[in-house]
């Protein structure tokens, strides 16, 4: 392989971040790495997206929290530009709120500032291929909130038949009581039964109960 091969062969990397001491440290870890170049730095996320679309990298590495423009907002223009280049987030922050900005703008990793040279290096190679790169922290907080059922909503009147149900009323006694037809007090009771996916009555009540839906 030649020396023109090699240059070729590089990963190209802008670091955006607007703490110049954590940039200059970022840049020094990656110096040492012979597959990847650092070929600009920008301090915020309004320079970093003129920096790609100048320089056109293969990855930008970019801070979560920056003046200007920050790095969610920073990485949906950087995803909407004409480059092939990947975002990876390097960041403190791993709340659910910063994670889900970041990953929904269209960054394909979310790094923690504890990432070691060699883990960051390895994103890094992992991004300029597409793939998805996530701390183990971060990973774990997606699961965790996967894995969590969705909040469920009533409304005020599926409320007010289910407590009618719960009331040991049948349908037509609904009806009267809530003074709507017995085919509402069912389209009404099959919403909720999807709502909390359940397919009887008695069961409808006791997940409302258990989820706080209805009062005891």
């Amino acid at each position: 392989m030649t020396d023109t091969d090699t240059v070729t062969d590089r990963i190209r990397v802008v670091v955006v971040d607007d703490h110049a001491v954590m940039r200059a440290g970022v840049v020094a870890l990656l110096t040492g790495e012979p597959a990847i170049e650092i070929v600009g730095e920008a301090s915020d996320g309004r320079e970093g997206v003129g920096l790609v679309q100048r320089l056109a990298p293969d990855v930008a590495l970019l801070d979560l929290r920056m003046p200007v423009l920050d790095g969610a907002a920073a990485t949906a223009e950087i995803v909407a530009l004409p480059v092939a280049t990947r975002v990876l987030i390097l960041t403190t922050y791993d709340t659910d709120a910063e994670i889900e900005r970041a990953v929904e703008a269209g960054a394909v990793g979310y790094l923690l500032k504890d990432t070691t040279r060699e883990q960051l290096a390895d994103a890094i190679r992992s991004a300029a291929r597409g793939e998805t790169v996530l701390a183990p922290k971060v990973a774990e907080r997606l699961v965790a909130r996967m894995r969590r059922p969705e909040p469920v909503a009533l409304t005020a009147r599926e409320r007010e038949v289910l407590r009618a149900v719960a009331d040991g009323l049948s349908n037509a006694e609904i009806g009267r009581r809530l003074v709507i037809g017995e085919a509402t007090v069912k389209t009404h009771l099959l919403r909720v039964f999807a709502k909390l996916d359940v397919s009887d009555r008695t069961r409808a009540v006791v997940v409302a109960l258990e989820r706080g839906l209805l009062e005891r």
